[in-house]
C-alpha cells in the first residue's frame, strides 16, 4: 500500500471528524437562536465537502488503471491479495481457467478478514466472468491471523471466442467508502487494478 494512500485516508478521517464538529456547532447555534450563523456554518461545510469530492473525482479521472503482474500484491489496509498463477484448458465451445490466489495479512497484532471480495476474469472487451461457485473452496473472507497467508483456488469458464485479458479482485456491496478517498483504486470513475495474464 502506498504511503500516499495512507495520507489520503487520514485526510478523509479528518474531514469526517471536522464535518461532525461543524454539524454539531451548527445545531448548537440554531438552538441558541443564531440561525444565520448556523446556516453560514452549514454552507461553508457543504461547499468544502463538494470541493473535496470534486478533487476525489478528478484524481480518479486523471490516473490510469493499475496493471499488476503475477505475484504482485494489491492491499486494502493490511489485507492483501495476489494472483500467483493461472492455467487454462480448452473444453469444446468454452475455455476453462484455474486461478491460484494468495490472500495474506500484513497485520502484526490483530486477526482480520476482508468481506465482500469477489474475483473475476475480464476479457479484452471489458466483459467480466465470475468465479464458478464451489462449496469446497476456501472463502475469500477467511479469518487471517497476524502474518498468515492462505492459498485459494478459483475456476472460471469463458466462451472460446473470448480472450481473457486479466484477473480482477473487487469489493461488492457495502458502503463505497473508496469513492471518498483521494487516489483510491476502487472509486467512482476508476476501474479496479487488474492482473495481466501471461
Amino acid at each position: 500500500m502506498s504511503p500516499y494512500w495512507m495520507i489520503f485516508e487520514l485526510l478523509f478521517i479528518l474531514i469526517v471528524l471536522a464535518t461532525i464538529v461543524a454539524l454539531a456547532t451548527a445545531a448548537f447555534q440554531a438552538i441558541r437562536g443564531q440561525r444565520r450563523k448556523s446556516l453560514r456554518i452549514l454552507s461553508v461545510s457543504a461547499m468544502s465537502l463538494a470541493a473535496y469530492f470534486a478533487i476525489c473525482c478528478a484524481s480518479t479521472l486523471l490516473t490510469p488503471r493499475r496493471v499488476l503482474d503475477l505475484q504482485e500484491p494489491e492491499c486494502f489496509d493490511d489485507w492483501c491479495v495476489q494472483l500467483d498463477a493461472i492455467n487454462k484448458s480448452a473444453s469444446g465451445s468454452s475455455t476453462n481457467y484455474t486461478a491460484t490466489i494468495r490472500i495474506f495479512s500484513q497485520a502484526k497484532r490483530v486477526s482480520q478478514r476482508e468481506n465482500g471480495i469477489a474475483f473475476y476474469l475480464e476479457d479484452d472487451l471489458g466483459h467480466r466472468y465470475p468465479a464458478i461457485p464451489n462449496l469446497s473452496d476456501i472463502p475469500s473472507n477467511a479469518l487471517l491471523q497476524p502474518g498468515e497467508s492462505v492459498t485459494l483456488t478459483r475456476g472460471f469458464q469463458l466462451p472460446s471466442t473470448a480472450h481473457a485479458a486479466g484477473f480482477v479482485a473487487t469489493h461488492q456491496g457495502g458502503f463505497p467508502i473508496g469513492w471518498f478517498i483521494i487516489g483510491e483504486n476502487q472509486s467512482l470513475f476508476h476501474k479496479e487494478a487488474i492482473w495481466r495474464l501471461p
